[in-house]
């Protein structure tokens, strides 16, 4: 029976102890632990635009994407590698709580991972972190690395 361990990974230091964490986990658990990280481009949608703005976005999403595949799930995954532990990687358009949540349902992961939040300002004041949002709603428990 193997476990997975969904890691929120973005290629920033704190993202960077969030994986780590998760290796040492997986590590600990042994060779039946897999490792799955998931980059997500945060998408909001009170973003209104023009029509010529809309036909744009398809193409800047899809550099978004890839360029985040490039910058930090191709480098994560190389780790693991280099380490024995075995993982998958993903890189997702969206909201980060529900995509999360989603992954480590349909993976049946064991737990989430990921980073304390670094926004600030009223907008979290008023609609909450993305990590608290994702420690209220996840079907699994969560592990939030500082």
């Amino acid at each position: 029976m193997s476990a997975t361990i969904i890691v929120g990974v973005d290629g920033s230091e704190a993202g960077n102890r969030a994986l780590s964490y998760a290796k040492r986990l997986a590590t600990l658990i042994g060779e039946d632990c897999v490792l799955e990280l998931v980059c997500i481009v945060e998408w909001s949608p009170y973003t209104f635009q023009t029509h010529e703005e809309n036909a744009l976005r398809k193409k800047h999403r899809q550099e978004e994407l890839n360029n985040a595949n490039a910058r930090v799930i191709a480098p994560a995954l190389k780790s693991l590698e280099e380490t024995g532990i075995k993982g998958n990687g993903r890189v997702l358009h969206g909201k980060v709580a529900h995509l999360l949540n989603s992954i480590a349902v349909e993976t049946n992961a064991e737990q989430i991972v990921v980073a304390r939040s670094t926004e600030h300002g009223l907008s979290t004041r008023v609609f909450g972190s993305v990590t608290a949002h994702l420690v209220m709603s996840a079907n699994v428990p969560v592990t939030v690395v500082s």
